[in-house]
């Protein structure tokens, strides 16, 4: 075997797929059941607004990706290119959308402001006391519960091996590569890719790695169906706690939303994160101010899932820093799922080809080398 890849999520799945579409021999290890982790729990936006600048490269590979996804894998992953709205309600909010806008043109994304009036025109009912709005175009949605799955899929046909419900017990680096004792079985390796989400932080310790992660849920809910009506994924701009509220229309006429909630602490063990619906309130609140018409709905279902966020909030992504053919992809923060392609195809680059054109540099693990870190 050459690949070893720990974790089914998106990054994952993905970069199985592109490690077996180079030819690679890959098994993938998921300790539940594929795509049933951070993926299926986040809110389906691919975005590239106010993304981190030096992860703007990896955005725009993985937004190429996303719209081959299709033909990629033989199937429809409901991607939909109907753009990213971020309303603005306040001066201080606009210069900050605008701050953003500029520092990211040298980094390839463009992003259009557009005024009150003009958001009206384009986008009526949303916002109704804002006073403008970044769009940028050709960015939109996903679905969670179909993508990870539908990479897994293209990959076993492509000869990959998927072992589900295995949970690992050992890892071991052996004088041959890896050794990964599982629930169903033990798998060697030349190499390993951690892809574990929350649980890539206690691998990367396995190997004299540790790292600032907590394991966090967020709050997401839908809504009974409304006319279907808006488009874009809606965002916002804010500097105000708790009103980071944002939300996106599927073609059934529900409201899928998210945000203007605290994460909540998750235990890795067993890594059940719930929602709490005492918090539906505030969301809903700060929700309201971006569609006036979410006043007047019921919430059909919420849920939440078990995500990795790093001191920084920046991932950890590229080679070991102390175990030669060990690889990490993991801690994306809450805004993993529009790079999750982009990053499976940059890591299946760097274990085939020994480097990638996607700067890592910020992302290196070993800028954690002289940080204390407790538990």
């Amino acid at each position: 075997m050459d690949v070893i890849v720990l974790g089914g999520g998106l990054m994952g799945t993905a970069a199985t797929f592109f490690l077996a579409r180079r030819g690679l021999k890959v098994t993938l290890i998921e300790r539940n059941r594929v795509g049933s982790g951070a993926t299926i729990a986040s809110f389906g936006n691919i975005r590239r607004t106010n993304r981190h600048l030096t992860q703007l490269p990896l955005a725009h590979r993985s937004r190429a990706i996303w719209g081959e996804a299709e033909r990629l894998l033989g199937r429809d992953v409901e991607f939909r290119a109907t753009g990213h709205l971020r309303l603005v309600f306040e001066e201080d909010a606009l210069d900050d959308m605008r701050a953003y806008a500029q520092a990211a043109r040298p980094w390839g994304l463009e992003l259009a402001e557009l005024g009150g009036n003009e958001l009206r025109a384009r986008f009526p009912g949303l916002g109704p006391g804002a006073i403008g709005a970044s769009f940028s175009p050709h960015d939109g949605s996903g679905n969670p519960r179909l993508i990870a799955p539908a990479f897994a899929a293209a990959a076993a046909a492509l000869g990959a091996t998927i072992v589900e419900e295995a949970a690992v017990s050992a890892i071991e680096r052996t004088p041959a590569g890896f050794r990964v004792t599982t629930a169903k079985g033990v798998f060697e390796s030349d190499r390993l890719l951690n892809t574990a989400g929350a649980w890539g932080a206690r691998i990367a310790a396995r190997f004299g790695e540790p790292v600032p992660l907590s394991p966090r849920g967020p709050q997401m809910g839908v809504t009974e169906p409304l006319p279907h009506r808006i488009l874009p994924v809606v965002g916002i701009w804010s500097r105000e706690h708790g009103m980071d509220g944002y939300f996106r229309q599927v073609e059934r006429g529900n409201i899928v939303f998210g945000g203007a909630a605290e994460r909540v602490e998750v235990d890795l063990d067993p890594g059940h994160a719930r929602a709490d619906p005492a918090r539906l309130p505030g969301q809903l609140k700060a929700l309201v101010r971006l569609l006036p018409a979410l006043a007047d709905v019921s919430i059909i279902r919420t849920w939440s899932g078990c995500e990795g966020y790093m001191a920084d909030m920046l991932p950890v992504m590229g080679v070991s820093s102390t175990t030669p053919g060990l690889f990490h992809a993991f801690g994306f923060s809450g805004s993993g799922f529009q790079v999750g392609p982009g990053v499976g195809d940059t890591m299946a680059e760097l274990i085939a080809t020994g480097g990638t054109e996607i700067p890592l540099h910020d992302f290196r693990i070993e800028r954690f080398q002289n940080i204390g870190i407790k538990g």
